[in-house]
Formats: structure tokens, sequence, C-alpha cells
């Protein structure tokens, strides 16, 4: 199979994710200031699309209160770079379930499970012109937590992102997600061309392994536009595959902490390494406008 090369490349930079990352690198941004200036500073070496979740700014839990996401979007807008926004609307669908033998009631402590109004209310308030949509249910790393997201779950959301104008980046963890992600843009749900964040290495989702990377290009539709990344000590290397495979990629801490062997690493450091990757390809790097031609993106002031 010939090599279809993308040939000019956006960064989406990860800034801060929603993983137990707080405490094991002091570079993980909690508060929303924290996560405005990393974001920026992302901006500034390169990214073109920041993709944002909040912190609780005290703990560096996770969090869904709105006026974090407020503050943070309201601090990227304000800054002197131009970036396209992507706030991740994966919250709110976790169940944890109790033992193998007693699996009800849930744990309450680790559930997080509210309706599919809930999950958007923070991209209506804030009108980002990206927000991520998770296409699919799946075992998510630890023993009895599932990532839920159903049929009919994806359906209203995917329905409210539409209406708002603003466009899903579906995250793709498996070949099924993208098989639904297609039935949605058949459905009307969806529009065509859609945007598609592949997500490899994430236990126990699609394996990080080239094989399954190419399964997963291969079934996304040609006029498609994708991103990929990995987890890790494989973030650079699927800079390169994914280039190499005609998409775009995402770095950043959501998903590596570490620059080198022993050296922990900043947002912008990633980018800029993300960057040099991809000009030493022969690639060329765009920016946050082009962006928005390539996608049919529109930037816009929140409400009220």
């Amino acid at each position: 199979m010939p090599l279809t090369m993308n040939k000019e490349v956006f960064i989406t930079c990860a800034v801060t994710g929603s993983g137990g990352t707080q405490d094991r690198s002091p570079h993980v941004p909690r508060s929303p200031a924290q996560i405005a200036q990393s974001a920026i500073a992302a901006a500034k070496a390169g990214a073109a699309v920041v993709h944002c979740h909040v912190r609780d700014p005290e703990t560096g839990a996770p969090s869904r209160d709105l006026a974090l996401y407020r503050e943070v979007t309201d601090r990227i807008r304000e800054a002197e770079v131009d970036v396209v926004l992507n706030l991740t609307a994966g919250m709110g669908g976790d169940i944890v379930f109790g033992s193998p033998e007693s699996p009800f009631p849930v744990n309450e402590a680790g559930t997080d499970m509210i309706g599919a109004a809930a999950r958007v209310e923070h991209v209506k308030q804030c009108l980002p012109e990206i927000c991520t949509l998770d296409c699919g249910t799946m075992n998510f790393a630890e023993a009895d937590y599932v990532m839920t997201n159903t049929p009919g779950m994806l359906t209203a959301m995917g329905r409210m992102m539409t209406h708002l104008g603003v466009k899903p980046e579906i995250e793709a963890f498996d070949t099924g997600h993208l098989w639904y992600a297609k039935q949605l843009v058949a459905d009307g749900v969806l529009d065509s061309p859609a945007l598609v964040q592949l997500c490899m290495g994430v236990p126990w989702g699609a394996p990080n392994d080239l094989n399954t990377f190419m399964a997963m290009v291969n079934n996304v539709p040609a006029d498609w536009n994708w991103s990929a990344f990995s987890l890790g000590r494989d973030q650079m290397a699927y800079v390169a595959a994914s280039v190499l495979a005609g998409g775009n990629v995402r770095v950043g801490l959501e998903d590596n902490l570490w620059l080198d062997k022993g050296v922990l690493a900043e947002n912008w450091q990633l980018v800029e390494r993300a960057g040099t990757i991809i000009e030493n390809m022969g690639a060329r790097v765009i920016g946050p406008d082009e962006v928005r031609a390539k996608l049919g993106l529109t930037k816009r002031a929140p409400q009220g």
C-alpha cells in the first residue's frame, strides 16, 4: 500500500486530561490559570488546537465545574495568541462496579453518571470550536471501571453538538467506535466530513501496534479528517506514524509526562518536539486559521 503522507499537519495539545497524573509531575496544570497558561504556551510553540479538561484547583482531581470551564476558555480567548478551542465532553459517563460477585450497588465514590444535556452544558455555555465525543463504551484500565457511552447517549449528545454548531471530535478507541461513528453520520446526527481522533494504546482499547493502527486508519472514510496519538514513550513515534499515514497529531501531558528518560516535560516542549519531527519529515505545521478553514470551524464568543 503506498504511503499517503500528510504534508499540512495540525498539532493538537492535550493540556491536562482527567487521569491521576496531577501528583506525578509538577508540570500538570490544575487551576484554570495554570491550564490556560499551559495552553497558551503550547499555542505559541505551534499547537493549532488545545484540548482542555478542568481539574479541582486544590486537589487536581478531574472536575465538571462549569465555572472552571468558563474561566479556562475566557483566559485562552483573551490571550494574545490565537488557537482553536477543543473541550472534552467525556466526563459524566463513568461507572465503577462493585466486586465481581456483587457488582451492585455500584461504587458511588467512583461512579459519575449524568444525562446527555448535563454532559454538554459546558459546551453550550462556552461554545468552543470543537468538543470530544467518545464514540463507544469500553473497559478502561481499572478492573471494575467502565467508560459508558451508549448509542442512545451518543445520538443525543451528537445532536446537541451539531445543533450548537460545535464540531464533534470523535474519539475512537477501537474499530467498533469508528463503525458507530459512520452510522451517526449516516443517520444525520453528525455532519460529514467528520473529525476523528484515533486513541492508541489506551487499556483496554486498540493496542498501539502498527497493524492495529493501520486497521484504524483504513476504517476512517477517505474524506474525513483525523489525528492520532499514543501514550507515554510512544507519543513521538506516533507523531511520525500519523503523518506518514496521512493524519494529524496530538501530543501533551494528558497522554505523556516525559520529554526524555528522567526528564519531565512541559506541554510546550512536547509541541515543539512534535513540530520538529513534522518539519524534518518534509511536512508543514499549519496554524489555527488554516485548521478552521480545513475543518469548517467558526470562532465564536460564548453566550451571556
